[in-house]
């Protein structure tokens, strides 16, 4: 079998964020980079969502056995910040996904990330725009709470970053 970066990229679509379990990493826009040497060694790199990620020792983990689990034993797993992680990396798939779980995908934004967008999400189980920021803490740090003044729904929305 001839490894290439799609076949790995399809491959890494069965590690999922682990408080977000439909979302791979993939689309979550984690997985940064594959390189396959003409050995091939392959190299995964990745940049999680925040420094501060309590999970990135179980992604790291969860990628490498992955690639075990499909005969790729010779391989690398690298955590970087060198280019950090945006919201606008998550994939128009992983975007869907939210949705479908629940969440509001984080609106994208041009080079410069204005505050106001934090105040504004739209509602995932109406699509209304008629929403109210409740808090920006969510269960975790990348969530925030909004309210849909139409259907009258508590949601999550996954912050943009």
């Amino acid at each position: 079998m001839t490894l290439t970066k799609e076949h790995i990229l399809t491959l890494l679509e069965e590690v999922k964020d682990p408080e977000i379990p439909v979302l791979s990493l993939v689309d979550l826009g984690v997985i940064t980079g594959v390189e396959i040497s003409g050995e091939g060694h392959v190299t995964v790199n990745m940049t999680p969502t925040f420094a501060g990620c309590p999970a990135m020792d179980y992604m790291k983990k969860d990628v490498e056995r992955t690639l075990e689990k499909h005969g790729i034993t010779s391989h690398t797993v690298t955590m970087s910040f060198d280019n950090p992680w945006n919201s606008n990396k998550v994939s128009e798939k992983g975007r869907q996904y939210l949705k479908e779980f629940g969440l509001a995908p984080p609106p994208k934004y041009d080079l410069i990330l204005d505050l106001d967008i934090l105040e504004y999400a739209k509602c995932p189980y109406c699509d209304s725009e008629n929403t109210t920021l409740r808090t920006p803490f969510g269960p975790t740090l990348c969530r925030s709470m909004h309210y849909c003044n139409d259907c009258r729904q508590m949601f999550e929305q996954f912050k943009p970053l």
